[in-house]
């Protein structure tokens, strides 16, 4: 187990807490992880969410499973690594279009920092998008990542392999027991209560598990759905963030 962590580069802070809750994988199955390198994301990128200290820690997004492409699947829930930049001259960039979940997303925030109203058909256009003034936002989807990292959020998956021989139902079923395992550990050793931030099908699993009642919850409907920008929880939630403003650098 500890060669998982190794090779994942994790934070210090969350070295005990991996190690207890990693005991409940099965360990011929994490044996035939470390021996393969068929699967999403990879061994070196397995824990990759925990790179982030364990202090900072304010909100726990869970997402599904890795995304299927190697070269997008990083370990981090949500966070298409194939993705650069956020906009184009048209809007948003072609990438980021074309991806459903995180266009929504995207869409979510401009209306809740107020940078974007719907227009008189109540639609959000790539137009509109275009004309907006972004000489104070963030230009690229590492910069969000590190902008919803540095307002608290620690985003994992439920079910952290894609496995080309399983399908993801039966993937997850190894890691139902860690997932209890480290949501029971983090709030014990949190010195403030975190919330948990629940997306679509992902919620009915996590609700049902013990652990999930030592957490505050955010749930909604999955990104992916167009209902997912009125959200009045998640509009406030990234009203609060500001999550597209650009960071002045520490010194």
């Amino acid at each position: 187990m500890t060669s998982l962590i190794d090779r994942s580069g994790v934070h210090p802070d969350w070295r005990q807490i991996l190690q207890q809750a990693l005991t409940s994988l099965d360990p011929d199955y994490a044996e035939s992880l470390l021996r393969a390198e068929n699967w999403l994301p990879g061994s070196d990128r397995l824990l990759a969410a925990f790179r982030r200290d364990r202090a900072g820690v304010r909100y726990l997004l869970i997402g599904e499973s890795p995304y299927p492409r190697r070269e997008s699947a990083n370990g981090i829930a949500f966070y298409d690594a194939a993705v650069g930049e956020l906009w184009s001259d048209g809007g948003l960039s072609k990438a980021v279009n074309r991806a459903t979940s995180l266009r929504n997303i995207v869409k979510t925030a401009l209306l809740a920092e107020g940078l974007l109203q719907r227009d008189a058909d109540g639609k959000i256009t790539q137009d509109a998008i275009a004309r907006l003034d972004k000489s104070d936002l963030i230009q690229t989807l590492p910069e969000l990542f590190d902008n919803l990292e540095n307002a608290g959020f620690l985003m994992l998956n439920a079910t952290p392999v894609l496995h080309p021989e399983r399908k993801p139902a039966v993937e997850a079923l190894y890691w139902q027991d860690f997932l209890e395992q480290l949501l029971a550990l983090i709030a014990q050793h949190s010195a403030h209560r975190i919330a948990l931030v629940l997306w679509g099908k992902i919620a009915g699993l996590v609700e049902t598990m013990p652990a999930s009642a030592s957490y505050d919850k955010l749930v909604c409907e999955h990104p992916y759905n167009i209902s997912f920008i009125d959200n009045p929880d998640m509009l406030q939630l990234l009203a609060e963030l500001q999550v597209l403003q650009k960071r002045q650098p520490t010194s």
